[in-house]
This record gives C-alpha cells, structure tokens and sequence, in this order.
C-alpha cells in the first residue's frame, strides 16, 4: 500500500521541520542570529490515467487525468535574514548594523568570513577583534594612550588620546553586502562563508548605497520570534501526528486484507 510510504516522507519531512524549529528556539538569545524555516517540495507523482488521452479508440479526450503525489521531500532549508531588535549595551566597541549588510573579519585559515554579532573587543596588541579573536576587516589598531572610542554611523573609528581635546581617526570599518544572502553558508560561530550562490562580496561605507548604518554601543539580537516559533511547532507536530495516523491505518487495512486471505 503506497499510503505506507507516502505517509512515512511526511513524517520524516515534518522531523525535520521540528529539528529548525528547535535550533531557532535554541538561539533566541544569540546575538545576531538569524532564524531558518524549512522548505519542501512534493515528491514525482504516478500517472494512473494521462489527462487529455482518448479514453478508447476514437472517442474524445479525457478532460482529466490521474495522477498520484508519492510524498514529499525537504528542498532547503533557509536562513530569513530580517533584522533584529537593536539592544542597548553601552559597550565602545559594541556595533550594530541597521539595515543591509555584514562586518568582514579573517577567519582562522584567513579567509574573509561575515557577521552580525559586532560583539568586539580589543587584543594584547590593540586590533579590534571578535569575541572569539578573529580579526575585524579592515585592521584597526587603537593605541594604549587612547581614552575614548567613538565609531559613527558610517564606520569610522575615532579615538581620543590622553591631554588631546581634538580626537584621532584610527581607520574605517566597511560593510560587505550580498546580492543573495540566503545562499550565504552558515558556519557556527555567527559566520557566514560567500558561497557561488550568495554571489561575491561588495564592501562599501556604510549608510551608502543602500548599506545599513552603525549604532555604537548596540547589538542585534536574534530575529526569533518565540510565538511565531511555538505556533510553527503545534502546527508540525499536528501534521507529524496526522501522518503516523495514515500509517496506523494503512496497517490496519492491510491487516483486514491478509486475514480475509488466510
């Protein structure tokens, strides 16, 4: 009985649903995160009786056909990248984006990744870096002797030095922005890795060109919205319970049927 199997794809589509839901609810609290949804697609569907064929030799067309769906199957699974809701730190060196737009920073292997979650601190040397010592894209170093840090909405990064009244400019951050940035890889870590299908990176000022602008002493927070979240899950969980209720039927059909064999 095809029941069984189509049955069986929309329980396992609707597992994985659950797993999305779960790992946005895990990260309602992770700075610049963004929240993902899972999207399918129905499986090839059989034809029982072609639609527009002459049901016998010489009489008309059938006006419909039959065709029967085989299930479903998970397409991808996107990240929505929305913005987030800006929270007041207070922190110099926290930065928020407001609009379009990433900070670049050098991953380990040095290669240029991006993110959000402007969390930045300073090292032993003085170059900006993230919470977790990648350096922030372009090198920014603030001198020992400087006081106060002061970062505008375009980017730049002024330091005021002790007995100056007038402050430095210590260099520019820029902001990389993507023509698809759902096809962005996520790699943990709040990094994103361009991707063929994210397109390369344009790096900009920021507030230019349609590029978000910097908010000092802000963070992003996670676009997970709990009730969208909960009500996401009732539905998947329903649609998981429906499922497993047309396999328990079919079995029992196919249990009626051998018994009347026997």
């Amino acid at each position: 009985m095809r029941a069984l199997s189509i049955a069986a794809t929309g329980m396992t589509a609707q597992q994985l649903n659950v797993e999305v839901i779960a790992n946005n609810v895990a990260n309602i609290n992770t700075t610049g995160f963004k929240r993902a949804r899972a999207e399918f697609v129905d499986l090839l569907y059989q034809v029982e009786r072609e639609a527009g064929a002459p049901a016998a030799v010489g009489a008309e067309v059938v006006p419909e056909g039959a065709r029967l769906g085989l299930g479903v199957r998970a397409a991808a699974i996107r990240n929505l990248h929305e913005q987030g809701a800006l929270t007041q730190t207070g922190n110099t060196l926290d930065l928020a984006l407001t609009g379009r737009g990433y900070f670049q920073v050098t991953g380990p292997d040095g290669e240029t990744l991006y993110t959000r979650a402007a969390a930045f601190n300073k090292n032993a040397t003085g170059q900006i870096v993230t919470a977790e010592g990648y350096l922030v894209q372009p090198t920014i170093v603030v001198p020992a002797e400087v006081e106060t840090l002061a970062v505008n909405n375009s980017g730049q990064v002024f330091g005021t030095v002790r007995g100056e009244t007038e402050p430095r400019l210590l260099g520019q951050l820029t902001v990389a922005s993507f023509v698809n940035e759902v096809g962005l890889d996520p790699l943990g870590d709040n990094l994103y890795r361009e991707t063929a299908a994210s397109g390369p990176a344009t790096a900009g000022i920021a507030g230019e060109n349609g590029l978000g602008t910097i908010k000092q002493g802000y963070l992003e927070a996670s676009n997970v919205d709990p009730v969208k979240e909960i009500t996401e899950l009732i539905s998947a969980q329903r649609a998981y319970e429906m499922n497993s209720k047309i396999i328990q039927a079919s079995d029992e059909m196919m249990g009626i049927v051998s018994k009347g064999i026997r």
